[in-house]
């Protein structure tokens, strides 16, 4: 069975109430195509796990933009002024989490560990409601592992399995998401036969890689 699926294909996977990890950093690396039939089928009540929400126009922002987010967590908000306007106006909630934080707690999920120790944010608003363990006499914070119902990831090449090289930046939290929800989506600006990718080169297993489609943007 083949994992290259189309846009309408994909659009019947999504669906209110789900929760989405999201690729990219400020819209670099971030599967635009796949954002965009997301908006165009206006599901609704979203939890974004996602590094920020970009901008207005642009990537994660644009659902935002929509009302489509009901819940986003993440590490930065401040280039979408929509993102701001709407946590103030208790339209949406915001889960800030320090980024390295939040890309250990992804991987965690992937994982399938139970958390993990950090002290980043001892002492700030950031410690609220969390369960603190002292090891080794030093304190740190509990960060639970975040999964997602699927992710949307962006490749710049992809092969026909769903093996993906991210090209320089556009790595980011990529293959970290992959690992982390139960249905893993790849947008790819280029497909190729299995076999094209050099293997030391490869940043996303083809084995997390449920379905694979077709890039309509340019970056």
């Amino acid at each position: 069975m083949s994992k290259i699926i189309s846009k309408e294909e994909f659009t019947d996977k999504i669906k209110d109430g789900m929760t989405i990890m999201i690729g990219g950093f400020l819209g670099n690396g971030t599967p635009e195509t796949l954002i965009d039939v997301i908006v165009e089928k206006g599901v609704k009540d979203l939890t974004i796990i996602a590094n920020d929400t970009a901008f207005v126009e642009k990537g994660i922002g644009k659902l935002i933009v929509n009302k489509q987010v009901k819940k986003v967590i993440t590490s930065h908000i401040g280039t979408n002024k929509e993102t701001g306007r709407q946590l103030n106006a208790g339209e949406l909630e915001v889960v800030l989490a320090p980024q390295g934080t939040l890309a250990e707690q992804v991987r965690a999920g992937g994982a399938g560990l139970g958390g993990i120790l950090t002290p980043t944010g001892l002492g700030t608003i950031v410690e609220e409601n969390k369960q603190k363990i002292v090891v080794d006499g030093k304190e740190y914070l509990l960060e639970t592992p975040l999964r997602a119902d699927v992710a949307l990831i962006a490749g710049t090449k992809v092969d026909k399995l769903g093996n993906a090289f991210h090209t320089k930046s556009t790595r980011n939290f990529n293959p970290l998401m992959a690992s982390a929800a139960d249905l893993v989506v790849v947008e790819a600006e280029e497909i190729v036969e299995v076999g094209e990718i050099d293997p030391d080169v490869v940043m996303t297993l083809g084995i997390f890689v449920d379905f694979i489609v077709r890039s309509e943007t340019n970056g």
